[in-house]
């Protein structure tokens, strides 16, 4: 049956191969269709990974926020009154808290103030996963001493590259003297193009109208063995008297990262127009492949009549469109997955938005191409049915 197989002459593939500058210009398309969509595809997946980066980080069981939190670019707070409540529960180990806050930071070369987003943490209990926090928590405990995000934007200032080689930086936040005593690497996202953290003390001196009492994050840890998800349903109830006009939010850290993403999916317009950019490739590749397929078609219509004479059904030449249309998304998806690969790193070395190649993205375009020209191929067998061997000859 092997040696049958290989013995049947490839029609659909010969047929590609006679017209080399037909079969260029369909492979460039299906190209140029699905390099679209890997980069909408791409971009979404960076901007929405770093949007929720922060939230991730948090060194916690278990959140408490705002009830009507929806992102880091304008969050809101709550009393920290509903944070130390939780330690009456059973299975909560310790608590802490952290301020969240919009601040100016000046590059001290241009003299230019941009906004960063400023994390205000217990040096004792960081609350934060980077272990280069953990590392200089203690030098965060004297007034007016931060530690920089080097993967935030460029405007900034070349703050990483100084401290690293001299072991300080010096400039203004807020309009307030501060000492750079560290580095770690977040990145930007929508909430901001940067990230500072320093102590609550630093923080509430940098933003005097902030009532201490006021928090942004409860950090909850819980004892060894304990149900994340019992306690969870415990403490919305217990801290939420009134279930209709609730005083906090309870999650886990991914549950704080997905509210983030919901809002900029959902929320703006951002998940609209990515999704209407891989729709948008998606159309165009399958446009191309038909108008390929139909011109080839026209061409051979009197072989494919004489086919149809000889006795082969329609169903086999829509085999030889569709294994045409397979051929071309294969041809047409290599060199597109390779040339995303590589604007995925220019754009990671250009913006620092965590954009990669990942492999469920790859199989997702791989299919999507695949159904993009086999329904061109469908399409494209109404010319093939018209092939009268009676008209032909």
């Amino acid at each position: 049956m092997t040696n049958k197989l290989f013995r049947k002459t490839p029609l659909a593939l010969r047929q590609l191969m006679k017209e080399k500058t037909r079969l260029a210009v369909a492979v460039a398309g299906i190209t140029f269709a699905d390099m679209l969509i890997f980069i909408q595809m791409g971009f979404e997946s960076a901007l929405f990974d770093a949007a929720i980066q922060p939230h991730r980080n948090l060194s916690a069981d278990l959140v408490l926020i705002n009830p009507q939190f929806n992102t880091l670019f304008s969050v809101k707070s709550f009393s920290r009154q509903k944070l130390y409540q939780t330690l009456s529960y059973d299975g909560i180990e310790s608590v802490n808290s952290v301020y969240i806050g919009t601040g100016e930071w000046r590059n001290p070369k241009t003299r230019i103030d941009r906004a960063i987003l400023v994390w205000g943490v217990d040096p004792n209990q960081p609350g934060l996963k980077f272990p280069e926090v953990q590392q200089k928590k203690d030098e965060l405990k004297a007034l007016h001493q931060v530690m920089f995000d080097q993967a935030g934007r460029p405007e900034y200032g070349a703050v990483g590259d100084i401290f690293q080689k001299t072991g300080t930086f010096q400039t203004e936040l807020n309009s307030k003297a501060v000492n750079v005593k560290g580095v770690f690497s977040n990145g930007a996202s929508f909430a901001a193009d940067g990230n500072v953290i320093t102590s609550h003390s630093t923080f509430l001196n940098l933003f005097p109208n902030r009532k201490p009492e006021q928090i942004e994050v409860g950090l909850i840890n819980l004892k060894p063995g304990a149900d994340v998800e019992k306690i969870k349903a415990i403490l919305r109830i217990g801290l939420n008297p009134d279930p209709k006009n609730p005083f906090v939010e309870v999650g886990t850290p991914e549950d704080f990262a997905q509210k983030e993403k919901n809002y900029w999916a959902n929320g703006t317009g951002i998940g609209f127009i990515f999704g209407l950019g891989v729709a948008v490739g998606f159309i165009v590749g399958i446009v191309i492949v038909y108008q390929i397929l139909y011109a080839d078609v026209s061409d051979h219509l009197p072989e494919y009549a004489t086919l149809k004479a000889m006795g082969y059904t329609d169903n086999y030449l829509l085999g030889v469109l569709i294994q045409e249309a397979l051929v071309l998304a294969i041809l047409g998806y290599l060199p597109a997955f390779f040339l995303s690969f590589g604007l995925y790193q220019l754009t990671f070395a250009a913006t620092m938005l965590p954009i990669s190649m990942k492999v469920d993205r790859a199989v997702t375009v791989f299919i999507l191409t695949v159904i993009m020209c086999s329904v061109s191929g469908a399409i494209a067998l109404r010319k093939l049915r018209s092939a009268d061997p009676a008209e032909i000859f």
